[in-house]
């Protein structure tokens, strides 16, 4: 890791484009969390007049400390903080958009448990990212480690902090999006992962915050707090930490299975059977029911957004419900940008973020979770048949490859495109879709990670044989010479428009 002075984290290092991941406390220390809020405060609370700033975190034993540590700076600014304590990262969006004030969520959700971050937002959940404010923090509390100073003391005096709870207004409010009241009585195995949704599922869908009951028997996995993860890693996007999930909905001849991720702001679904239903389903389903809504509601043009790895049956399920489907980068910063410059409704991508016009085009598993229940319940297929009209393809998942040259690879890539005639273009990356009219169909996108030598490959085509053709042909060129596989990736192929393991970057 390199310093700027001795001792000093380098921020760089770990400030990334969508928000702060580091080591506690070799790179993220209560030092730099001071430092982190204080410039925080001067580069966005104060030049966006807001009334102060509400912060909150999750369950990892560093969390606190980091978080107070970031109050402290804020108020050093002079600008007041609201501490909303323990929470989901949809909470601190919820509480972002409820008071409106710009917000930081201490986590680092699937990350293992040395790890903690901070995910920032302008107020009404705004996203801060690395061009839109969040270099300038970085540069700022660098520049205050490295000893700097002369910024003016704040003319009123340091800040103030009260404590709110605001657990059950987030619950009433997700509840007054979707009723789940009249549904036929559901099983719901919900696995937290030790993580957030411990805190959150009983409350919005039991009675732990004071809401009335629902037709819903839950079954608790590792509801308990715990940010050592004791259990398995609280990513459910990687299939070896939904297998306890799957046993207990067998187990228990649940009519559904959900888990969270450890902020809970990502859900993932798998049904009676104890499979995965993709989060391109998830996004087809929800999509559906949120046009409906839309149009209930008096829109006459309705858009819902999804990024490039997303299956080709979202955008035909979304023209198929009358709407406007609008392709974007990979990357929430991009989605929310996106859905608030097409007044979109939803959007959705293939790590299980899910976003929502009605929830400040913030990003919520927990609602998504509810779109799916309220599909479930409101008729009696079970849920493999009402998903099998958003399964139309087959995909391989998101598959990497350690390449030093990344570019000459993709050119190469181009090059196998162009002597098959094959449609490109680059939003993200390279999407290369089969000759029009081909059958059967297919497409692929390989794109760079930002921060690794890996290059991220993804095919989806009409049937499994075809999409293995296209996936090991591209693979064999990708990994030519010196290129290395990751074979963790691998464990997802072959699988109806199977979930990828997303990159650090794009799934929070």
């Amino acid at each position: 890791m390199t310093t700027s002075l001795i001792g000093v984290p380098h921020l760089a290092d770990f400030v990334k484009a969508y928000d702060v991941r580091g080591i506690v406390p070799d790179q993220l220390s209560p030092e730099v969390a001071h430092a982190i809020g204080a410039a925080f405060a001067e580069v966005v609370a104060v030049p966006d007049g807001a009334d102060g700033v509400v912060i909150g975190h999750d369950m990892r034993p560093s969390s606190p400390e980091l978080s107070a540590a970031f109050a402290a700076g804020v108020t050093s600014r002079g600008v007041d903080v609201t501490v909303i304590g323990l929470c989901s990262t949809d909470g601190l969006y919820y509480a972002s958009g409820a008071l409106n004030l710009p917000g930081a969520m201490f986590t680092a959700s699937h990350n293992p448990a040395r790890y903690n971050g901070i995910k920032l937002c302008r107020s009404a959940a705004r996203p801060v990212g690395q061009d839109s404010g969040l270099a300038e923090i970085r540069d700022l509390a660098q520049w205050m480690l490295d000893g700097g100073s002369g910024l003016a003391h704040p003319a009123g005096g340091p800040g103030s902090v009260t404590t709110r709870d605001l657990l059950g207004d987030y619950a009433a409010f997700l509840r007054g999006l979707v009723d789940l009241s009249g549904s036929r009585p559901l099983k719901v195995v919900v696995d937290a992962g030790n993580g957030m949704g411990g805190h959150t599922v009983p409350a919005v869908l039991g009675t732990s915050a004071g809401l009335p009951e629902l037709p819903l028997e839950i079954v608790p996995l590792y509801f308990e707090l715990d940010g050592t993860f004791p259990n398995h890693e609280a990513n459910p996007l990687d299939p070896a930490n939904l297998v306890d999930l799957q046993a207990a909905v067998r187990q228990h001849g649940a009519d559904i299975g959900l888990a969270f991720d450890g902020d809970a702001d990502r859900c993932f679904v798998v049904d009676a059977d104890g499979e995965p239903v993709s989060p391109s389903a998830v996004t087809g389903l929800v999509a559906v029911r949120e046009i409906a809504r839309a149009r209930a509601g008096g829109d006459a043009e309705v858009a819902v957004v999804h990024n490039v790895i997303s299956s080709t049956a979202v955008r035909e399920v979304i023209l198929e419900s009358g709407a406007t489907p609008v392709r974007t980068r990979v990357g929430h910063s991009f989605i929310k940008a996106e859905m608030a410059r097409a007044g979109a409704v939803f959007g959705g991508e293939h790590s299980a973020h899910y976003y929502f016009r009605d929830f400040w085009f913030a990003d919520t598993g927990m609602l998504a979770a509810m779109h799916v229940l309220a599909a479930l319940g409101e008729q009696d297929r079970p849920l493999s048949e009402l998903c099998a009209e958003y399964e139309r393809y087959v995909a391989s998942g998101e598959i990497n490859s350690t390449v030093s040259d990344q570019p000459a690879v993709v050119e190469q890539v181009r090059a196998w495109a162009q002597v098959r005639g094959a449609r490109t273009d680059e939003l993200d990356g390279l999407t290369v879709t089969c000759p029009e009219g081909q059958s059967p169909s297919w497409w692929f996108n390989v794109r760079a990670s930002n921060t690794e030598p890996l290059l991220r490959l993804n095919v989806e085509a009409a049937d499994r044989e075809t999409m293995q053709d296209v996936r090991d042909e591209l693979l064999a060129l990708i990994r030519a010479g010196s290129s290395q596989a990751d074979p963790v990736d691998r464990t997802h192929d072959d699988t109806p428009n199977s979930p990828s393991t997303p990159a650090a970057g794009d799934a929070s």
